[in-house]
């Protein structure tokens, strides 16, 4: 486990430039449109409220387009990742748009030793806390950012989505892989990335970690915050099982057979008390 986090970083450093070139992230509408704002964060509009003034740091931002929506929705934002390809990607496309955000390099783990001062907001956006080996380490580093009375908000690919055997040809779901927080990781070697992308990627060998629901909670509850909110949803902002998944309205995808077997995604909210 002690080298995951060069693995890591080796592959989501090579990722930074493919991923702000693809029309998945749709980096050039920031420049266009100054009201423009990341269908990620868009979708939780409603649980967000108002977060203008607030001082936010986004846990793992990679190139920082949830960051800048954030940012347009009125609060001083900081972006923390450990890949420097990515916020060197991050604080370009922050520049295009006129945002003012700080963009520190750092790893979760390390986050309140590089990080000056307390939050209104943590945030952590989709497919981030799977490269993280201890979500009750994860859990008390967001404590320990959080001023008395912020508040944690989190919109993850659900762990039962994460255990899924996606390669099944005959539409049943099932679950082959760990559901709960193994000691070591799950390492995988893939070719591509999750949006289109002609680039022949070197740096392909990945280790992850999923975290059980309960797991999760049980982290957030432990570091001493209060749970003020938890949503599972039928929908994923990408198409997480190819040819088994239909678009919806809101740009979102949900499974094509019965979508209600699985739940897609969450949005989990906690505060820290007063």
């Amino acid at each position: 486990m002690t080298d995951y986090l060069e693995i890591n970083r080796a592959n989501w450093d090579e990722r930074a430039a493919p991923h702000a070139a693809s029309p998945g992230y749709r980096v050039e509408k920031f420049a266009e449109d100054p009201a423009y704002i990341s269908d990620v964060v868009r979708f939780d509009l409603p649980r967000l409220g108002d977060v203008s003034g607030l001082r936010g740091v986004h846990l793992q931002c990679h190139i920082g387009t949830d960051t800048i929506s954030l940012s347009r929705l009125g609060a001083r934002m900081t972006g923390l990742d450990f890949s420097g390809e990515s916020l060197a990607q991050a604080r370009s496309i922050a520049a295009s748009a006129s945002a003012e955000i700080d963009f520190v390099q750092s790893d979760v783990y390390s986050a309140r030793e590089v990080l000056d001062g307390d939050f209104d907001l943590v945030f952590t956006g989709i497919g981030a806390i799977g490269w993280l080996p201890d979500i009750k380490r994860w859990g008390q580093t967001v404590a320990s950012l959080l001023a008395p009375g912020g508040r944690l908000f989190i919109r993850e690919g659900h762990p039962v989505l994460w255990s899924l055997d996606y390669d099944r040809t005959d539409g049943l779901l099932s679950i082959t892989e760990p559901y709960f927080e193994q000691k070591e990781p799950q390492i995988w070697d893939e070719p591509g990335t999750y949006v289109e992308s002609d680039h022949e990627f070197q740096h392909t060998v990945t280790h992850e970690w999923n975290h059980g629901l309960g797991e999760i909670v049980t982290a957030v509850l432990e570091a001493g915050l209060v749970l003020t909110g938890l949503e599972e949803h039928q929908s994923v902002p990408w198409e997480a099982m190819p040819g088994k998944m239909r678009k919806i309205d809101n740009k979102e995808w949900q499974l094509t057979e019965k979508p209600e077997r699985l739940p897609h995604t969450y949005t989990l909210q906690a505060r820290k008390p007063v």
